[in-house]
């Protein structure tokens, strides 16, 4: 039953997060295996599909071996983040706090690493959070990075909050 309702909630998660694939900027092996391929770090970018002129970079384990080779393997939660402003901030539409911005799995079946975004509208500065999540156990690990809005050429500063539901 818990099977069922996992994977009806993954399905049902399908959103904007999902609309894009993340660009793989380079991978580096960490740990040598013979005959199967190594563990590696793999650094990816992904623009923010809702606020145009942000764009994040993260770094994650992928595992070797016969089951990562496979693609059975549950990657670990240790994930790294940083979002940078690259062009001028532009909002395309409303935003909850703690809006999924991108989501993608991390194993076979029950997990998954989820970066969100918010904004800390006293600073005028957007928040990215990455985590990962599981359907019985979460992952305390997590990383932050924040993007402050500055102008950009000739455009003018965007408010975040307004752009807050």
């Amino acid at each position: 039953m818990r099977a069922i309702l996992a994977a009806a909630l993954v399905l049902a998660g399908a959103s904007s997060a999902l609309a894009q694939s993340p660009d793989l900027i380079f991978r580096k092996s960490t740990v040598f295996r013979f005959l199967t391929p190594d563990d590696k770090l793999a650094t990816y970018a992904i623009d923010d599909p809702e606020i145009e002129g942000v764009a994040c970079h993260y770094t994650v384990p992928e595992k070797g071996g016969i089951s990562g080779g496979l693609g059975l393997a549950e990657e670990v939660s240790d994930i790294s983040l940083a979002c940078r402003q690259v062009g001028p901030i532009k909002f395309k539409s409303k935003m909850e706090q703690g809006d999924v911005m991108f989501r993608q799995s991390r194993s076979l079946l029950f997990k998954r690493m989820q970066i969100v975004r918010g904004c800390d509208a006293r600073r005028n500065v957007l928040v990215y959070l990455v985590y990962s999540d599981k359907l019985i156990d979460g992952s305390p690990k997590n990383s932050t990075s924040t993007v402050p809005i500055n102008p950009w050429g000739q455009s003018e500063v965007p408010r975040c909050a307004d752009w807050v539901k």
